[in-house]
């Protein structure tokens, strides 16, 4: 099947440019002739429309977000009779917040409050309806110029009430490395507060500009929120209000139970800091439990380092029966 170029059309569509290229998946932002209303048209890569996995995945997003109906949630064309796979969604207008972050490092306090009541005013609603993101991040939040935000990319999103999916490759089936949860880390499903614990993250790196565990290494930094507690952020800028610091750190609770039951909560202590009492937790920084010795937290590591590679050796050793 030939490369769709401007100009071209597709079905009811009129492809315009092409606004985005990953290894899975093509963006065009297109042209419905019917209405003459822009919309962004999501195309796999020809080779990935054989991959089961992906194509489950593909249409799990298309599933979820075409019940989805909100102005802070990107919305997803319910599908009709169409030559060729692919999805159509409303045209965002703004960027990426990774690519904001990227180039200003951090933002305001106010603003970054700002953005996290919207983004926790979109998450109330899709857990409302019963449906986890599962992969918040930066890089699946728009952002416009008035700071009005959209939910993107429902791509390896919970629906609740159906099947679990499970996917062959690592990271796909966790999330982002730098934003996932310690219980996805453990290989768990994750519920809201999955969600919770990566707008989390996500507030923390819009106030210090950087993310709370950091390491060359993938499976070091996700194997670290498992046995240790983010450095405050305060720590990193002393301007963040200790209110502010509790918050996080109520979001980033390494067991589920701990932090907010539910994203109205998170959103109130943003909205009403003067009210946040501030815990001390100098004594559980301290602890000893919390400070796991460098040789023991070698061994974590190595022993994580080495999944990948039994993992090969595995399907080496499948294919060579085979």
């Amino acid at each position: 099947m030939s490369p769709l170029r401007p100009g071209d059309r597709l079905d009811h569509y009129r492809i315009d440019s092409l606004v985005a290229q990953g290894g899975m998946a093509s963006v065009f932002r297109s042209t419905d002739i019917r209405t003459g209303h822009s919309v962004a048209i999501k195309i796999p890569k020809p080779e990935m429309e054989c991959d089961v996995l992906f194509f489950d995945r593909f249409h799990r997003e298309a599933e979820i977000g075409s019940k989805l109906d909100h102005p802070s949630v990107v919305r997803i064309m319910a599908s009709d009779d169409r030559s060729r796979v692919y999805m159509v969604m409303e045209w965002v207008e703004g960027r990426p917040l990774r690519e904001i972050l990227d180039e200003q490092k951090k933002l305001s306090p106010e603003r970054a409050v700002c953005i996290a009541l919207r983004i926790c005013d979109a998450l109330s609603y899709i857990h409302g309806h019963g449906v986890v993101h599962r992969d918040l991040k930066p890089d699946n939040i728009m952002v416009d110029a008035h700071n009005r935000i959209k939910l993107i990319d429902f791509g390896i999103a919970g629906d609740t009430g159906a099947r679990r999916l499970t996917f062959g490759k690592f990271t796909k089936a966790m999330g982002t490395p730098d934003y996932v949860s310690p219980e996805q880390v453990k290989g768990k499903r994750g519920d809201a507060r999955t969600d919770i614990y990566a707008l989390g993250v996500i507030v923390y790196e819009m106030l210090t500009g950087v993310v709370p565990f950091r390491a060359s290494n993938p499976f070091v930094a996700m194997n670290q929120r498992l046995l240790t507690d983010p450095a405050p952020a305060r720590e990193i800028d002393s301007t963040i209000s200790p209110q502010t610091q509790e918050v996080i750190f109520r979001a980033l609770e390494r067991e589920p139970e701990h932090r907010y039951p539910t994203v109205r909560e998170f959103a109130y202590d943003l909205e009403h800091l003067d009210q946040v009492g501030v815990t001390d937790r100098t004594e559980r920084r301290n602890a000893k439990h919390l400070r796991t010795p460098q040789g023991k937290l070698t061994w974590h590591y190595v022993a994580l380092a080495l999944i990948p590679i039994a993992v090969f050796a595995l399907l080496l050793l499948i294919a060579h029966r085979q």
